[in-house]
């Protein structure tokens, strides 16, 4: 017998049986849940690498993506309950991941970089057109990307099939502090060509502004600086709104809240629930608490009017970015522009 026909012969088996394990090894990376408490003890104890999937603790509504920099970790909900844990891996010194608020712009299973010599990003999800992403890659079980969020190969595969484009994801924390989570921080809006922009404050004896022909259509957020009592509404993440609000500022804490369609078939919001509020997951948002947001009548009509299912609500004590300090942290990149990806 020839010798490359044995060597075929003897490298077939062998190749077979490597790829089992590594499909093997795959798998065992990631793991099933049953219930909120079954996710929640297997999420403590996850390493570099691992994930936990339960997507039937809640089958259906506004998905929301969380990812704490400070712990490498992502968390993923629907209809403001848990339904997903996994390592990440996000920038490293002097290529920081950026946090904010941010919204899929693009989406490519098979994307490669034009940046990293064609490196392979597969399952990528745009969050900024200067390249920010989340996608599959490397997960040592430190921060070790360019700038973007690593994330297990399967559970980005998974995360690829349930996300839709103009979903929500929350990026906060800092990497390099493995403590806290979050903190105060500069909200900046991104412009149409993937910029840093500076939002216009609004002019003397200017109590709101509202210029919806800026973004007539696309996912609304919803930000409210407790610090600054103001509030600014982005769609497709364009600022359209700007207002003077009143807010009690006795909670330090930051509350998501999300439009979801309930059981009867009307709106309600509902609390997500981030670390230190998971009691609250899926909760109906108290009414009193709602009406602790104080602005003007005809701003408040003008926002009703442009809220749909999947609107989120961001209360937190960062400032707006009128003149304050602390990390910049973008909120809700624009879908419009630009080009010219990682």
């Amino acid at each position: 017998m020839p010798r490359s026909t044995l060597a075929r012969r003897v490298a077939r088996p062998i190749a077979a049986l490597l790829a089992v394990l590594a499909a093997d090894d795959v798998a065992a990376q990631g793991a099933a849940a049953s219930s909120p408490v079954e996710l929640a003890r297997m999420a403590d104890k996850l390493k570099p690498g691992e994930w936990v999937w339960a997507p039937a603790i809640a089958p259906a509504g506004p998905l929301l993506v969380y990812v704490d920099l400070s712990r490498q970790e992502a968390a993923v909900y629907r209809n403001g309950v848990r339904i997903a844990v996994s390592t990440v891996s996000s920038g490293k010194p002097g290529h920081e991941t950026p946090t904010g608020v941010f919204t899929i712009l693009q989406k490519d299973a098979d994307h490669h970089s034009r940046t990293y010599n064609n490196a392979p990003m597969p399952f990528t999800e745009r969050l900024t057109w200067d390249g920010v992403a989340l996608h599959a890659g490397g997960l040592p079980g430190y921060p070790e990307s360019h700038g973007c969020i690593h994330l297990p190969m399967g559970f980005a595969k998974l995360l690829f099939g349930i996300t839709d484009l103009g979903a929500t994801v929350v990026v906060s924390g800092a990497a390099a502090d493995h403590v806290r989570s979050g903190g105060p921080s500069l909200l900046q809006p991104i412009d149409a060509a993937g910029r840093a922009a500076t939002g216009l404050p609004l002019a003397a004896g200017e109590s709101f502004r509202w210029t919806p022909q800026a973004a007539p259509f696309g996912p609304v957020t919803v930000i409210a600086s407790k610090r600054d009592q103001a509030m600014v509404v982005l769609r497709n993440g364009v600022e359209i709104g700007r207002s003077n609000v009143r807010l009690a500022a006795d909670d330090p804490a930051t509350h998501v809240v999300t439009l979801s369609t309930g059981a009867d078939g009307r709106p309600h919001w509902i609390y997500v629930g981030l670390p230190g509020h998971a009691k609250d997951a899926g909760q109906d948002a108290d009414e009193a608490a709602l009406n602790r947001i104080h602005m003007p009548q005809a701003f408040h009509d003008a926002l009703i009017g442009a809220l749909r299912p999947g609107a989120t609500i961001l209360l937190t004590q960062a400032s707006l970015g009128d003149g304050g300090t602390g990390t910049p942290l973008t909120v809700l990149a624009s879908a419009g522009g630009a080009s010219g990806a990682q």
